[in-house]
């Protein structure tokens, strides 16, 4: 009983009760939804978000397109542009859907860290303020404001200089003046990028304050037991909350697909030399979800040698002493079968084996699996462009089986 009257683990569950900790409950956004009865105080009525945003970036862009045309034939008309129907019709509803993923699957992670006595009663203090001051970053108008900034200003130049096609499109002709914005092109250029690309730095955000909260609660010392079933001290919950960006990533392949489709379809690029960036998108965006979970690597590999040392002593001690009653002193009369030593010893067995299959990564090869398989998943149909449906499915089952 501490100073105070109240059991440790009755300060960890109280301190539990106000750990939850959401990555999307906030900021200037969030309460602009709410305001405007799109969103409840938990992220309720995600179809209305969803209808609301793309009918403001993407209506008006059909519209201005049926209603005032390029004033010459262009090859890539508004309806067959992969680019922004990959962008408008799938990414951005994918980005909203995402919010409320994350908040299922994330806002409990620190009380996990409480409730399961990862964390000692006397560094909660710690704790809460790391989700404090990650708490005022979520929530920050003037972060916000600064990413709105940044849409409209570098984000438009980035879109121009290394998105936009080089070729005349429902959003731009290009001829001997130059290259000249349509009226959808104005819509397009000057609102429906910049919003996509606020909401999906807004995401980069949340990802980035989501790696220093674990970062910040990497620093406390965790108390792990090695022998968790779960191979990674009681710490697999980690890898399994990566799975909440999962829509992000989905997005960001479906991005890279309708870009490589517009290149591949109206500019004549072959598609086997955009393998290396397809393979870097994957390689990246497990690094972006799956790197800020190694902070806890150098506890983890601590944790597993101290406890191989711990239990090898213990165990050469148990093993020396059923020797010497069991296969040297034959058991002194005892009954061997069904003893409770021969139990005990496979037991013992059974524990040093899983602390030395122990994980020194919160996470498993079937957690990457997933998540890559969630980015690479939209670039898939691209092979149709080159392949038949028949070629396409007899490569995919070569490489199955």
């Amino acid at each position: 009983m501490s100073a105070t009257g109240v059991q440790p683990f009755e300060r960890i569950d109280q301190a539990a009760d106000h750990a939850d900790f959401s990555l999307v409950l906030g900021g200037p956004l969030y309460q602009a939804f709410r305001r405007a009865r799109l969103s409840g105080d938990t992220l309720e009525l995600l179809h209305r978000r969803i209808v609301a945003i793309v009918l403001f970036a993407w209506l008006p862009l059909a519209i201005l397109a049926l209603v005032a045309p390029p004033a010459v034939p262009v090859p890539i008309p508004f309806l067959r542009d992969c680019d922004a129907l990959a962008r408008f019709l799938v990414a951005l509803p994918l980005l909203v859907w995402a919010e409320l993923v994350v908040h299922e699957r994330t806002a409990g992670v620190a009380r996990n860290f409480l409730t399961r006595g990862i964390i000692a009663p006397a560094d909660v203090p710690r704790l809460q303020a790391a989700l404090r001051s990650a708490t005022r970053v979520r929530n920050s108008a003037a972060i916000e404001l600064g990413l709105l900034i940044f849409a409209f200003t570098a984000g438009h130049w980035i879109w121009r200089t290394q998105v936009a096609l080089t070729t005349s499109t429902w959003y731009a002709v290009v001829d001997a003046g130059g290259w000249r914005l349509t009226p959808a092109g104005y819509w397009y250029a000057f609102v429906a990028i910049p919003t996509f690309q606020f909401i999906l730095g807004r995401w980069y955000l949340r990802m980035g304050i989501w790696a220093w909260l674990l970062w910040r609660t990497s620093r406390l010392p965790l108390r792990l037991i090695c022998t968790h079933p779960d191979r990674t001290a009681g710490m697999a919950f980690l890898g399994k909350s990566s799975y909440a960006f999962g829509p992000i990533l989905f997005a960001q392949g479906a991005l890279l697909s309708g870009l490589i489709a517009n290149q591949v379809l109206y500019e004549g690029a072959d598609l086997l030399t955009f393998k290396i960036e397809a393979f870097a998108l994957i390689v990246l965006f497990m690094i972006v979800v799956l790197g800020p979970l190694l902070v806890f690597t150098p506890q983890l590999l601590e944790a597993k040698h101290k406890a191989l040392g711990t239990y090898g002593h213990f165990a050469n001690d148990y093993v020396r002493s059923f020797e010497d009653k069991w296969v040297r002193g034959h058991g002194e009369g005892s009954e061997l079968l069904g003893a409770a030593d021969i139990q005990s010893l496979a037991d013992l067995a059974n524990s040093y084996d899983v602390i030395r299959e122990m994980r020194i990564v919160p996470f498993g090869a079937h957690d990457i699996t997933r998540l890559a398989a969630a980015t690479a998943a939209p670039l898939l149909p691209l092979a149709l462009t080159v392949l038949s449906p028949e070629e396409a499915l007899g490569r995919v089952l070569k490489i199955l089986f």
